[in-house]
């Protein structure tokens, strides 16, 4: 396999832009129309993750210790798809029909087999992963919304139980998919950390034009039906034993409160102890959706401390003007802490550049990225 080869002609291929996927999908369809059903009926987002994906795994392909999680986590994760190892050979011919296509007479019998050999690869990785995976655990999990509350006008608080037991790690993240919107998955990081009931925590901001995010601040009630995907991400989780310092922006909280309840269950348990500094961040203070529960762990947990902040009215008592990380700038210097951002993308860019310029280094500060090229939200 010529990893040159391969790189030059997906670089050609891609240049053609949001003609790829569309052909793509075409072909796929026209040829397997049993595997339309995998898709949602929107397909919009979806072209964007295949020219990702297909660029990540590209851009890897001599780098076999960095793509291989990449492709393991993807075949685990297409599981919750109904995706079995009979659509590999589909989307295959598809890729490879694609890729003729654009390339016209650049496609040679040697650049096919190069290409033939690089997929066979990925389906094999990704066919072992799921395989492996379900030997221990279904392919999603059926969840009933035990309570819903509209926090504010975009915001929403709820638990679910799911039908049995969910097992993840504080700080990870969670598909869920709604009969709303059939075949449209989206992460969220539960709020809590494990309990013996079950039951799971989900805050979600209704995003603009976003399909699930929508169906599950608006649509939801107490007794609708959920499906959960495996938990995925270790970035959020606890590491090593620093004290830590949490920025939050908005529902970018969620983990955050997890991972406290688990160091709150570690210390009562004689474990590990450490301090804990969270500042939350909101435009006004009527947005802290959750402060009486802060507020009350806090009281409860004296190496806690919570700051909420807000960054389009003036200062109050308990609460702090600016955006959360530079009122935590203004606290410390957090030369000792490791360090956690969780919130919208712009939220986290813009942390990590004014604590990289603050001097704090790079390898102590943790954030999760799902982006095009991640297993989030995206279909095969």
């Amino acid at each position: 396999m010529d990893v040159t080869r391969l790189k030059d002609s997906w670089k050609k291929v891609a240049a053609y832009g949001d003609e790829v996927p569309l052909f793509f999908y075409s072909a796929l369809f026209l040829t397997h129309p049993e595997t339309r059903r995998l898709f949602p009926v929107s397909m919009s987002a979806q072209r964007d993750r295949l020219v990702g994906a297909l660029g990540r795994i590209v851009s890897d392909v001599d780098r076999v210790d960095e793509l291989l999680p990449f492709l393991q986590q993807l075949g685990r994760d297409h599981r919750k798809f109904a995706v079995v190892a009979e659509h590999y050979p589909a989307v295959g011919q598809a890729l490879l029909h694609t890729l003729s296509h654009f390339l016209g007479p650049e496609w040679t019998p040697e650049l096919a087999e190069d290409w033939e050999e690089a997929y066979g690869l990925v389906a094999k990785v990704m066919t072992e992963a799921a395989d492996e995976a379900a030997t221990t655990t279904p392919p999603w999990w059926d969840a009933r919304v035990v309570w819903h509350e509209r926090r504010t006008a975009d915001i929403a608080v709820m638990c679910v139980q799911p039908e049995y037991q969910l097992d993840f790690t504080p700080g990870q993240s969670v598909a869920v998919e709604t009969r709303l919107r059939p075949n449209v998955w989206r992460y969220f990081t539960p709020a809590n950390a494990p309990r013996r009931n079950g039951t799971i925590d989900f805050h979600v901001r209704l995003v603009g034009g976003g399909p699930v995010s929508t169906a599950l601040v608006q649509g939801m009630a107490a007794g609708d039906t959920l499906r959960l995907g495996a938990p995925v991400g270790d970035r959020l989780t606890l590491a090593g034993g620093r004290d830590v310092l949490m920025v939050a922006g908005g529902t970018g909280l969620a983990p955050f409160k997890a991972m406290l309840e688990r160091m709150q269950a570690e210390m009562a348990e004689g474990g590990l102890q450490r301090r804990a500094h969270l500042f939350v961040g909101a435009p006004y203070a009527r947005d802290h959706y959750d402060y009486p529960a802060l507020h009350d762990m806090a009281r409860q947990c004296p190496w806690l401390r919570v700051v909420p902040c807000v960054s389009r009215e003036p200062a109050r008592p308990g609460v702090e003007a600016g955006d959360a990380v530079d009122v935590a700038l203004r606290y410390g210097s957090w030369t000792q802490e490791d360090v956690y951002v969780c919130g919208s993308p712009e939220m986290v860019t813009g942390s990590l550049q004014r604590f990289a310029a603050a001097g704090i280094p790079a390898e102590r500060i943790r954030y999760e990225d799902f982006d095009t090229t991640s297993t989030s939200g995206g279909n095969p």
